[in-house]
């Protein structure tokens, strides 16, 4: 081939991936293995003191694994990446490289609510906190900014009201104050939205929703965009100080522009353990050969079932960028011209007992919580997903009391409208 790059449907099948060595297997082969056998002893201490790139133990490397790694990173453009046990391992360690106890990161208030709970909560036990910035006031974030900001946090697409956020006003301001800007893109995907090409620095993903895509496996991702300078900036010692683990070893001036990542792997999931199974890593890559595919169609079909619904006389309104109507439908126009994904949220006139109610009454929706699935889903976020917030929390999360969230999937668009009016007249 040619030195031009491949187009996203050619990588989404063999970035990462070739033949088997030892078997011609042309799939990627499931490496269940604990650990791996050293060529000799200065083999293993090369290994074990990263001098030499290879496999020593599956919480730390495993080859079917690096296949996803690869693969991901390929279609984000991003350097390197590491693949972990869920969107929640990966989220922890991201800013277990970034922070320090006492420090401080900016998140945005549009977020899954997992997330919000994450970072509320659990996060304390470390000594970190959050400052919360409105998702469509990017002022907000500069000023929640103060000297011990190590991050700003949002999603691409915001879980669940689908909203868009403005990835590059959030860059300028990361870049202004020289922190790094933290995207994650689990609702878009990078056939949707790329955040690299919009200024973010590092990218998470919960592979566990479409990028698996099928609603059979956990797994997480953190990608490094290889573009903050982590080198000389005492503000992050995990890749900019000497690492006594490693002999001395400065991860940002030894690896460069896929630092993080590697700190990520050698100073996170060594020690911290959430490490994704090989089984699990072959169930996402599996997923991801289709994933222009189905993320096209989940477009499409959402686009279909939310404008019915934007017209149907029990339901008070429809949050969508795909419609003309919606008020992030210029920002989708810039950040998704190849559709606005599978996930949107809607509100019933009845309100919370008639959220309740319609999750009940379907035949073809799933009533669970994920997203992602090639099965509609569906969720009343206020009772579920959610319920751990304040009232004004779930408000500002999109989350509100009369809110119900779709995740629309694969099969004939006709039936879900079908299912779904016969549930709201029920």
């Amino acid at each position: 081939m040619t030195d031009r790059l491949p187009g996203f449907n050619t990588l989404a099948i063999h970035a990462g991936a070739a033949p088997d060595a030892a078997t011609g297997a042309r799939a990627t082969p499931i490496y269940q293995t604990t650990s791996f056998v050293f060529d000799d002893v200065d083999h293993a201490a090369s290994l074990f003191g990263l001098q030499a790139f290879g496999n020593i133990y599956t919480r730390i490397t495993n080859p079917t694994n690096a296949v996803l790694e690869e693969r991901i990173a390929a279609l984000e453009g991003g350097t390197a990446a590491l693949a972990v046990a869920s969107g929640h391992a990966a989220e922890f360690l991201t800013m277990h490289a970034l922070m320090q106890p006492g420090d401080e990161f900016v998140a945005s208030n549009k977020l899954y609510g997992g997330s919000i709970n994450q970072f509320n909560h659990s996060y304390k036990n470390f000594g970190w906190s959050v400052a919360w910035a409105d998702n469509d006031d990017p002022a907000s974030f500069e000023a929640a900014i103060t000297p011990r900001t190590k991050a700003i946090f949002c999603e691409s697409i915001a879980n669940p009201g689908g909203v868009i956020t403005d990835i590059a006003a959030l860059s300028r301001i990361a870049k202004k104050h020289n922190i790094p800007l933290v995207v994650d893109n689990t609702m878009a995907t990078p056939y949707l939205i790329r955040p690299f090409e919009h200024g973010a620095d590092i990218i998470v993903h919960s592979a566990t929703k479409f990028l698996g895509g099928h609603g059979n496996s956990i797994g997480g991702l953190i990608v490094d965009g290889g573009s903050f300078q982590w080198a000389g900036d005492a503000r992050y010692p995990m890749m900019s100080q000497p690492r006594p683990e490693y002999s001395g070893m400065v991860l940002a001036e030894t690896f460069g522009n896929f630092g993080f990542a590697i700190a990520c792997r050698v100073l996170g999931l060594r020690d911290l353990g959430p490490a994704l199974s090989p089984f699990n890593a072959f169930l996402i890559l599996t997923g991801i050969e289709t994933l222009p595919l189905r993320m096209q169609r989940h477009s499409d079909n959402a686009l279909t079932v939310a404008r019915h619904l934007s017209t149907h006389p029990a339901v008070s309104w429809v949050s969508y960028p795909g419609l003309e109507s919606d008020r992030y439908h210029e920002l989708a126009r810039r950040y998704t011209p190849n559709g606005c994904g599978a996930v949107f949220t809607f509100g019933l006139k009845g309100g919370y007992d008639a959220g309740v109610k319609l999750v009940s009454s379907l035949q073809l929706f799933s009533h669970l919580a994920n997203i992602g699935d090639t099965r509609s889903l569906i969720i009343h976020p206020a009772s579920t997903t959610h319920r751990q917030l304040t009232d004004a929390q779930k408000t500002a999360a999109g989350a509100g009391p009369d809110v119900v969230r779709l995740s629309i999937g694969l099969e004939d668009p006709a039936d879900l409208i079908e299912d779904l009016d016969a549930a709201l007249v029920g």
